[in-house]
């Protein structure tokens, strides 16, 4: 049970903790947190591409019907969105995705999505952690079953009429996409989608591979060079280049001027271009560029910031009506749509957006309106065990100035955000996926930045 530890999204482990007895254990506990809440009815169980995942699904739904729930499975690996989306759709009782998302393949995972179809709030994760106990079926006579579905043309529907009722029309008639599902479960997904509202789309490793070609299916830019040389060839048709990660939960954008954009850059110029037609607060994470603010104040509005984790984002949206959610890592949705992150849905917005307005030309505009923004970040190795007493020993090392510029302000939603004099910032927060610390930074130009992640480096490795 030690070894089983919800964090940012969810319980993933190495395949050497990742086994199938605490796979049972964790089945056992969503399926007793569900009937102590008074919920019967059917589940959802999906998965991502990896070796292990149709396996840890098919022996989540075992101990869920032997609890008495039915649960709807897909017919293979599927993005997990869909999964979102087909709890709310369908008016289910929960949902499991097992997926370790970005993660090298020697690593697996498993997420339980609530009935509202929003990333689980720590009070449920730490209900269900308080569950974790071995099977206790039913009498047989009491099991539920299992059954196919197909979850993806109900979510390629409600996408396709979402972003019709955001831009006026779906008809990506004479674009060329080109589309990098990294051997994951956005294959046959995402490039169907985009197909099916009129683009054409070149595919980049849409087989899927469990062992995603060697790598992790994270959509950095040095895991996209095949994408990013595609797009920026002056004498390639693809007008924009589309990654999703190995569950398909977020995106990456490649543009012909710019190659790789930024997420940041394009979570600004998503929010401009909602706000032509509509308002709203937009959701960041801490982690998240202020340009963000800079935007919203030139319309109005408002920001609200809330720690990493689309949890966060997911719950504010709730609270305050927002148009926009997003964080850094490339995790966004919109006003309308299931309150989590959703890479499949945002393909299909990013290119409708494109087709009206290149984005490097929106970006160009909006950085000449509010000022250049550029962030980077580096991650520092540390066990997970020692993260805490790291934290505790940094807020005692907070200095007055870094890299000769004065703290502000420091803010504690997530670590510890130091705002400097000059509107740049330092941020350092532990990993909920990964057992690093990340160190990041926003400044005016890459020069600045790499001096504070140097600052930032140096401010916290004495303490590891």
């Amino acid at each position: 049970m030690e070894t089983i530890s919800f964090g940012t999204d969810g319980w993933r482990a190495t395949l050497e903790e990742f086994t199938t007895p605490r796979v049972r254990m964790v089945g056992q506990a969503v399926a007793t947190y569900l009937r102590d809440e008074g919920l019967e009815g059917t589940v959802a169980v999906g998965y991502d591409a990896r070796e292990t995942s149709r396996g840890v699904a098919e022996e989540l739904a075992r101990v869920l019907c032997a609890n008495g729930f039915d649960v709807v499975m897909p017919d293979r690996d599927r993005p997990t969105p869909l999964y979102a989306h087909a709890i709310v759709d369908r008016d289910l009782v929960g949902g499991f995705a097992v997926t370790a998302s970005h993660n090298p393949p020697e690593y697996n995972g498993v997420k339980f999505i609530p009935h509202d179809g929003a990333p689980a709030l720590p009070e449920v994760t730490d209900a269900i952690a308080d569950r974790l106990a071995d099977p206790d079926p039913l009498p047989e006579a009491d099991h539920g079953s299992v059954r196919e579905a197909d979850l993806v043309e109900p979510h390629a529907d409600a996408a396709l009429e979402l972003v019709e009722t955001i831009t006026g029309a779906t008809d990506l008639e004479g674009q060329v996409i080109a589309y990098d599902a990294m051997h994951g479960s956005g294959r046959d997904t995402t490039d169907a989608l985009l197909e099916r509202a009129g683009a054409t789309v070149e595919c980049l490793r849409c087989d899927r591979d469990p062992e995603f070609g060697g790598g992790a299916p994270e959509p950095a830019p040095e895991n996209l060079a095949a994408l990013i040389a595609l797009v920026t060839d002056d004498g390639s048709e693809p007008a924009l280049g589309i990654a999703n990660d190995g569950d398909a939960d977020r995106i990456a954008i490649v543009t012909p001027e710019r190659g790789y954009l930024d997420e940041n850059l394009f979570f600004a110029a998503l929010y401009d271009y909602l706000l032509e037609d509509d308002s709203g607060p937009a959701i960041r994470t801490v982690s998240t560029t202020f340009l963000i603010d800079r935007i919203a104040d030139a319309h109005g509005e408002a920001v609200r910031e809330v720690p990493v984790g689309f949890k966060w984002v997911a719950e504010a949206m709730a609270d305050g009506d927002a148009l926009v959610g997003g964080e850094e890592s490339g995790g966004f949705t919109v006003r309308g749509h299931v309150r989590e992150k959703d890479g499949v849905l945002m393909a299909v917005l990013a290119a409708a957006m494109h087709a009206e307005e290149s984005l490097d030309s929106r970006v160009d505009r909006l950085l000449e309106a509010h000022g250049t923004v550029v962030q980077d970040k580096i991650s520092l190795a540390c066990p997970d065990h020692e993260k805490t007493r790291v934290l505790a020993d940094l807020e005692d090392e907070i200095p007055d100035a870094v890299a000769g510029t004065t703290v502000e302000d420091v803010n504690t939603a997530d670590g510890f955000k130091l705002r400097l004099a000059d509107g740049s910032w330092v941020l350092v927060r532990p990993s909920g996926t990964e057992p690093v610390l990340r160190v990041y930074a926003e400044a005016s130009d890459a020069d600045r930045i790499e001096t504070l992640l140097e600052a930032g480096r140096e401010l916290v490795e004495p303490l590891v």
